[in-house]
């Protein structure tokens, strides 16, 4: 087992006990400095500050414990997935019925090999996206099979 891996496992009773899910994580550089950065959200897919910095005070007294786990100096970040973050699962897809969405396509649909907007319906393997075509709104269904890449997306 990696030491991402073995540190994911470390901090599930964590986040479960908070009753968050654990979105990604990893390790990331800015500058010299290495950045431990795990992002988690909570069920419907919303995370707030003061959740993170529960978490975060948690998983740095954890990861002190273990301190040969990561023999370098390091940051921690615990953070949100972000407003844009991409849709993994078809769970992911599911939370994100009814809110602005930016989807690429394998294949182009009427015409568009990429589509943004609100996400009207998930069905078993169908979505339905409502979109601006200049001023007029109009609707696609998409087959999950047909997504290259899903990410909500922020509307202006």
């Amino acid at each position: 087992m990696n030491q991402i891996e073995e540190i994911k496992k470390m901090i599930e009773p964590i986040l479960s006990a908070a009753k968050v899910e654990l979105y990604d994580c990893d390790w990331h550089k800015s500058g010299k400095s290495k950045i431990l950065q795990i992002a988690i959200m909570h069920e419907d897919g919303e995370m707030d500050i003061d959740t993170c910095q529960e978490i975060s005070e948690k998983i740095s007294l954890l990861l002190d414990e273990h301190e040969d786990m990561i023999p370098f100096e390091y940051f921690l970040e615990v953070c949100s997935p972000g407003a844009e973050r991409i849709l993994r699962t078809h769970k992911d897809i599911l939370h994100a019925c009814g809110k602005h969405v930016y989807i690429k396509l394998k294949h182009a649909i009427k015409s568009m090999n990429e589509v943004t907007g609100d996400l009207l319906e998930c069905n078993e393997n169908t979505l339905i996206v409502e979109y601006a075509d200049k001023s007029i709104k109009r609707k696609v269904s998409i087959n999950e099979d047909e997504i290259e890449m899903i990410r909500l997306a922020v509307k202006f």
